[in-house]
Parts: C-alpha cells; structure tokens; sequence
C-alpha cells in the first residue's frame, strides 16, 4: 500500500486566511495527509482542532502524523457534508473556523490498487470511502448513455464526451468493463489521433468525471456550505480550496450569496425577505499558488483559495 504523504497546498494562504487564535475550535473537513491539519494543530494552546475524512486510510495515518498534539486533536470518519451532525456528536455548537482542501489527494492518484488512477491496472473503484455502495464500475456498466455523456461533459469537461460515452455503451455489450486500462482502452478508441497526441493524458478528464460521480463530490460541496457557515462564530472564517471550476463556482456562489444577504428583487423598494449578510468576504478574487509552490507542486497550478468570515 502506498504510504498516505500528500504536499499540502496554499498551505501558509490557509494559515492567514484563518486568523488562527490560540484558544480557537477548527475543523478540517479533509484532513488528507493532515499537512494543514499539523499547522493548525501546532498554533493551539487551549484551542481544539477536529479533523474529518471520509478515507479511513487518510484517517490513520493523520492519526500518526498528529500524535504530537496530543488531545488538542480529535479525528472523526465522515464526510465533511457531515460537519453539522460531526459537531453535535462532539457537543461543540459553533466554532472559529473550517477548512477545507477539496478534491483527491495524491496518495489516492497515486495508489494503484483504489482505481483512481489511468496509469496502472485496477478493479473500476475510485470510492473515496470503500464503505459506499457506489463504484466506477457500476457507472461504467449500468448508467444510460445520456447520464455517462453528461458527467463526462460536466465534470470532466471532455470534448469528446458523446463519442467516449458511446464507445463505453457498445464495449460493454459483450462484457463488463472492470479494470482501468479496459477504461482507458476504451476511451482512447473513442479519441480521434490529434487528441491522443496532447501532452494531457487521454483519460484523465473522464477519469475526473467519474470520479466527482462516484463520490457525489459537487453535492458534498453544496451541502457543507450551508451546514459550515451557520455554525461558525461571530469573527469564525472559513476557507476553501478548490482544483475544479465546478467546485469553485459552488464555493464562490454561496460566500457570495452570504454576504448579499437579501434575496429580493431589485425593483422591490424595500426588503421584505429579511435575510441579512451572514459573513465578508476576506477574498474577492480567489488566491492562487505562486512561483515557488507551483515549481515545487505542479498539482497546485490549478488550486484556488477563498475565504469568508462570519459577521
């Protein structure tokens, strides 16, 4: 199995975008590699740090890199969509702050043997919880052309996805699909030369997309930005890492719905929803990785943080 270590992102963006107090509670929704998780953990005296995953592999071995914090530290197995009944159990009704790093971790990408990866043969899984019932190979078997070409298209953004979503309906005709390289095949014979020959490998879009798929990663996001900003407290901030404009779009329309507050017409002359601004935004344009880190970590090029505090 390959050893869970994972480059944390924007890592020092976090850490100021957190304001971090010494005596604050903090989640970290996707703990990882618990890069962030140790920062956080390291500026705590009295404070308190949950760390959340829905990988219990990722869980156990946060679990090791965060011995040293002792019982500043508490690891719970959930999906961070999960952070308001997380907290409950904890008896912890609102908090300082929430991170969140989203998307796959390295050690999933690069662990053969979970099937997130199109360089190495593998059971159809991609599960980030092997505990869920949904699998890639269900998708890749039992879904209808229209709901393959449309996650390919929306998640992935594959130009190719018509073709690619056919080509897998006629393959399985005569046997299931189960492995990643019978994936990929599949996939490059739906691909015309000219896109064989980019630098990107062929796959790595429709691999996205079923992944996202398989783990409901949109629905995630949605569901934790309306559980996370109603429990933070007054001066609490919350931020998000995004590395897919699907997830971003999300992150961005919810802080941004946030802080308007009213949802009324503009040509009512006066408010009548009575919603006020819950937070500010602390980032009005998303913060990226610079020079530095992208040279050190090429996965970041595509990383966007924003942040939002609670009024």
């Amino acid at each position: 199995m390959t050893e869970f270590h994972h480059i944390s992102v924007l890592l020092e963006e976090c850490l100021e975008g957190l304001a971090i107090k010494p005596d604050g509670i903090y989640v970290d929704g996707t703990l990882g590699g618990a890069g962030h998780s140790l920062q956080i953990a390291r500026r705590l005296t009295t404070g308190r740090l949950i760390g959340i995953d829905r990988d219990p592999i990722a869980l156990k071995a946060a679990g090791e890199r965060l011995k040293e914090c002792g019982d500043r530290v508490a690891l719970v197995h959930a999906n961070f969509c999960e952070i308001g009944s997380v907290l409950d159990s904890l008896g912890i009704p609102s908090v300082d702050g929430v991170l969140l790093d989203l998307g796959v971790s390295s050690p999933q990408l690069d662990n053969g043997e979970r099937g997130f990866s199109y360089m190495t043969d593998a059971p159809l899984d991609m599960r980030m919880d092997g505990g869920d019932t949904l699998t890639a190979q269900t998708i890749v078997n039992t879904w209808d052309y229209e709901e393959l070409r449309r996650i390919l298209y929306d998640y992935g953004e594959e130009r190719y996805a018509p073709q690619i979503a056919a080509a897998i309906c006629r393959r399985r005709e005569s046997a299931p699909i189960r492995t990643t390289l019978e994936l990929v095949d599949v996939i490059r014979s739906a691909m015309p030369p000219a896109a064989l020959r980019e630098k990107q490998h062929p796959a790595k879009r429709s691999f996205q997309a079923i992944r996202i798929a398989v783990n409901d990663e949109l629905g995630a996001v949605r569901k934790v930005m309306d559980a996370a900003i109603p429990r933070l407290n007054p001066g609490g901030r919350m931020a998000v890492i995004t590395f897919h404009s699907l997830e971003d779009r999300i992150v961005k329309n919810a802080m941004a719905d946030a802080a308007k507050g009213c949802t009324c017409p503009p040509n009512f002359p006066v408010c009548v929803c009575g919603k006020k601004p819950q937070v500010k935004l602390i980032t009005r344009k998303p913060v990226t990785a610079g020079d530095e880190e992208l040279e050190r970590n090429p996965r970041s090029r595509s990383a966007k943080l924003r942040v939002c505090e609670k009024l």
